[in-house]
């Protein structure tokens, strides 16, 4: 039997249409439905199945509906739309509208033949989105096959969930907990990475040698790097043995010249040069060396990395960036600035007297074992640390640390005692040390005795607000925030501390609001279904609160700007950068706040909070509001200060000692000059790295002809809320608004078909008894919700049940879109017809691969003055315009229905046109494709666009003028 459907062709098969695609055969024919996506592409044998060709039905003229019927209609169509004709393959699939800076990295990415490039952009602008967008670009096109992201075991669960439901792609966790149950379902031979082509991988787990060789033999075509500044150290400090396993995985897998690579980090420089270099490096060895600060190496570094600050992003498109009008004028909602309060509190007698025992202990155990050794002083030492770091956290911290053994205890040397125990005062910044950070340190060592068990009881006894004047600040300053409104988190530095403050909250005396605990003791999926817990516990309605009580483990990573507004340091972090990272939860793009509060507590006497504020908090946020953006403090400069608190403060404890504590304190201030000194040091270096490295290789107009092709093609979220809201009210839903700014429908109403369409999506129970389906414009729903963006499955189903309906006069109960209207509006001077036309187009596209022959589909409207033979065309934007255009008076259905039949057969006049039109649409495209792939020749070559002979006339919409009205059309 040979072929005689070409490709791109109609046909009838299994009760409904098909277009006919490249790979099919002689006996075999590859289909895709009519606006069906990839997804349900199917293979039909015609010497088995009845197949035949279909020809488009012309629209009825008496199929007239009201002037909302051609906007439902074509949006209808264009949400069904999974396979554009347009350069970004993968657009028309994500369940994310792009702000149109994210859209900057994209282009960068596809005017390369190997993608690489360092994404350097600040906290809560949106890196993840950036990547992604790339990722699925990559795949859709062909140029990759299979994609792995190296991140923090703690955030690969939220790459995972960022991936599955913003962009389609469903990646395996390649992590310590899963890898035993992924290598049981594999073959002989066979390696996790050719099983899995999307894989999340812990970058700690991958990074040992053993992982390793296995995982760069295998790996991806496409990888990504989150945080990729944990990856790499400076050349002069030495990087610790994790960064430089970290970065000889990194280096093989770079060593690939044929693999993209994504690096991600908000903190590319951390004040180190070297540090930077070595990133690059990764990326393209050369610009490891090149001079940054000649015109050959500023070009060069502009291909391969991208860094924003929100003010660069948050008015992005205007008239001055070469705009025609302000109609794609984007501007991102940030909060406005974090609104900073540092509330102090004192110590109650029992917790002062209790502190300074503890401190005379501690500086007996040190003095005592200096004499013992180096390997002896040390682990006293950091004893020491611990049990004064967790005294001034809370009283359960405190006994618990009183009574578990120090983590130091058991070192071989010095040394180690010192690698064991470093993370006590680093609070470092790198998102792979979080992970078990928060468990309450030790200080209990082999010759304790009772002084520490009496020391112990003597803390549990100071529980509640009598004695820890600490937690009755902060239940004095929750109930004022939430009293404004404000939903808090409060950050603690161990995992007793939270559990104590949280259940002092929900106890009698705390707070009128919802209460959870989040804690290292959860895994990273546990943390975020008892956060979304917590938030659908206290609702959504704006008198009801919450308060969520964290460690650490989710200062990193974890989006929470949906649900919080406001962060408390219950604990401060002796490094900075992590008082910003906690900020960074909530004080990012999609918080409704304008303004973020952030209230620091600080113990006015303990002897250690004060200073650690004012040295290196107040410096650290004093440095980012001149400059705009944050600098890193390295983890040696802060340890060197706190290091010289502690001793002040054990000094403090020895009798007879006044003289040397006079000594202790001028070191302390000198250690605050000197990093005051390197910091201000660092701060210029990196002003000045902002101004040189700022992104200048894609201009704001190439990307806003691309955001106004894209939204020509397939819309905006606007419209999707406006075809959502306008069809089930149409289909007879009852729809009722939330506080949150969003809605819920109820479809038990509507017709039997919809309702079919909706029962596996939503559950039968919600079709049926009336229980409402919330609506919410957050893309990361729970089953039972829907996402207002255009892939969502409910949205899906609702386009097809319009469009179905709208294309079946037959169909039985209501038809929001009709193909055929006819309105006496205001809008227009003289009858004007818009039409609603779907064009096909071949489309040959290269990869590094193989030729990739799509079909794709677009849809367009036209408009035209007087009667089609000598129609006068308008301009495209006031076709758009007509869609909005309302009945002045009501039209005569008879009249109707004869002006109707009277358009639609002369529309053969206007075929010359409408194929006119594909034809220069088909070079639009071309051009399109080779624009954003202009830098290099071999991407663009064999590419090739073509319109379909014949378009589709969806409908047809004749406006006449309110003005000319005759009897005939009252």
């Amino acid at each position: 039997m040979t072929l005689t459907y070409s490709a791109g062709s109609l046909v009838s098969a299994r009760g409904r249409e098909w277009v006919v695609l490249p790979e099919s055969a002689a006996d075999m024919l590859v289909l895709r439905p009519l606006g069906g996506s990839d997804d349900d592409i199917a293979a039909v044998f015609p010497a088995f199945e009845k197949v035949s060709s279909a020809e488009f039905a012309a629209p009825e003229p008496g199929d007239l509906g009201d002037q909302r019927a051609a906007g439902l209609l074509r949006s209808a169509l264009r949400i069904g739309f999974r396979s554009g004709a347009g350069p970004f393959r993968s657009l028309a699939g994500i369940a994310v509208e792009p702000r149109a800076y994210q859209l900057v990295p994209l282009l960068m990415a596809l005017r390369q033949k190997t993608v690489r490039l360092l994404i350097s952009d600040d906290v809560g602008i949106g890196k993840t989105i950036e990547a992604g967008l790339i990722a699925s670009e990559l795949l859709a096109q062909g140029e990759a096959k299979g994609l792995a992201v190296l991140c923090s075991p703690a955030l690969a669960e939220q790459w995972q969930e960022e991936l599955r439901t913003k962009f389609g792609l469903d990646a395996e966790l390649v992590l310590s907990s899963t890898v035993s149950r992924l290598e049981r379902g594999l073959d002989l031979g066979q390696s996790i990475f050719d099983k899995y082509p999307h894989v999340i991988v812990s970058t700690d787990f991958i990074k040992s040698p053993r992982h390793r060789d296995d995982f760069v033999r295998h790996c991806p075509d496409l990888v990504i790097v989150d945080e990729a500044h944990t990856c790499v150290a400076a050349d002069d400090t030495g990087a610790s043995s994790q960064n430089q396993l970290r970065y000889e995985l990194l280096r093989r897998v770079a060593e690939d010249a044929e693999r993209h690579l994504l690096l991600v980090t908000a903190t590319p420089h951390s004040g180190k040069e070297s540090a930077f270099r070595n990133l690059l490096g990764l990326v393209k060895p050369e610009l490891a060396g090149v001079d940054l600060d000649g015109k050959r190496g500023r070009e060069l570094l502009a291909q391969h990395f991208v860094q924003r600050k929100r003010a660069d992003v948050r008015q992005y498109l205007t008239k001055e960036d070469g705009l025609s009008d302000d109609s794609l004028a984007e501007k991102t909602v940030f909060p406005s600035d974090r609104y900073f309060k540092d509330e102090t509190y004192k110590l109650s007698p029992a917790y002062r007297a209790l502190l300074d025992d503890a401190i005379a202990y501690a500086s007996d155990r040190v003095e005592a074992a200096g004499v013992q050794g180096k390997r002896e002083a040390r682990i006293a030492w950091w004893s020491a640390i611990a049990l004064l770091r967790s005294l001034v956290s809370s009283p359960r911290a405190a006994a618990q640390t009183l009574t578990t053994r120090s983590a130091a205890a058991i070192a071989a040397s010095a040394e180690e005692a010192d690698r064991l125990s470093a993370s006590l005062t680093s609070d470092s910044a790198d998102s792979d040390a979080l992970e078990g950070m928060d468990v309450a340190p030790g200080a209990e060592t082999d010759d304790a005795g009772a002084r520490l068990k009496t020391l112990a009881e003597r803390a549990a006894a100071l529980e509640g607000t009598e004695h820890d004047l600490k937690l009755k600040a902060l239940i004095k300053h929750l109930k004022a925030l939430l009293a404004d409104g404000y939903n808090p988190i409060v950050f603690c530095r161990f995992i007793p501390t939270a559990e104590y403050v949280a259940a002092a909250l929900q106890g009698k005396g705390g707070v009128k609001a919802t209460v959870a605990a989040v804690t290292g003791t959860l895994s990273p999926q546990q943390r975020i279904e008892r956060i979304e817990r917590l938030a659908e516990e206290a609702g959504d309605s704006l008198a009801a609160r919450r308060v969520l009580v964290a460690t650490d483990c989710l200062s990193e990573g974890v989006n929470l700007q949906h649900h919080f507004d406001a962060v408390v340091h219950y604990d401060l972090a002796w490094n900075p950068t992590r008082h910003d990272q906690r900020e960074g939860r909530v004080d990012r793009y999609g918080q409704k706040r304008d303004e973020v509060r952030v209230i620091t507590l600080y113990g006015g006497d303990n002897g250690i909070d004060g200073k650690v504020l004012e040295v290196l908090i107040k410096k650290y946020r004093q440095i980012r509001k001149d400059l705009g953006i944050s600098v890193s403090v390295p983890d040696e400069m802060s340890a060197g200060v706190t290091d010289a608190i502690v001793e002040w403060l054990l000094m403090r404890g020895r009798e007879g000692q006044q003289e040397g504590l006079f000594a202790i304190d001028d070191i302390v201030d000198a250690k605050a000059a000197e990093l005051e000194k390197d910091w201000n040091s660092a701060a210029e270096r990196e002003k000045a790295s902002v101004s040189k490295f700022a992104q200048r290789s894609i201009h704001p107009q190439e990307v806003a002809r691309e955001v106004a092709a894209i939204r020509e093609a397939l819309g905006s979220a606007g419209e999707i809320r406006t075809f959502v809201r306008d069809s089930l009210n149409a289909l007879g839903a009852v729809l009722r608004d939330t506080e949150s700014g969003d809605f819920t429908a109820e479809v038990s109403g509507t017709p039997a078909g919809l309702r079919d369409a909706l029962a596996p999506v939503v559950g039968g129970e919600a079709v049926e008894t009336g229980r409402p389906i919330p609506f919410r414009s957050d893309p990361a729903v729970a089953r039972g919700e829907a996402a207002l963006v255009r892939t969502d499955p409910v949205v899906g189903a609702l386009a097809g049940h319009v469009l179905n309906a709208a294309l079946d006069t037959l169909a039985d109960g209501n038809r929001p879109a009709r193909r055929c209207g006819v309105v006496t509006t205001d809008a227009v001077a003289t009858r004007t017809t818009l039409l609603l036309v779907r064009y096909r187009f071949h489309l040959t596209l290269p990869s590094r691969y193989k030729e990739k022959q799509i079909v794709a589909e677009e849809a367009r409207l036209f408009a035209f003055q007087g009667a089609p033979k000598h129609a006068v065309w308008l301009p495209e934007g006031e076709a758009q315009a007509l869609l909005g255009a309302q009945a002045t008076l009501n039209t005569d259905r008879h009249f109707g229905e004869r002006t109707m039949a009277r358009i639609l057969g002369q529309l053969v006049d206007v075929n010359d046109y409408l194929k006119s039109q594909g034809d220069q649409l088909a070079a639009d495209l071309d051009a399109s494709h080779r624009r954003v792939r202009e830098a290099t020749g071999e991407i663009v070559r064999g590419l090739r666009v073509r319109a379909q002979e014949h378009a589709d006339v969806l409908g047809a919409y004749v406006y006449l003028p309110a003005a000319a009205s005759t009897g005939e059309g009252a």
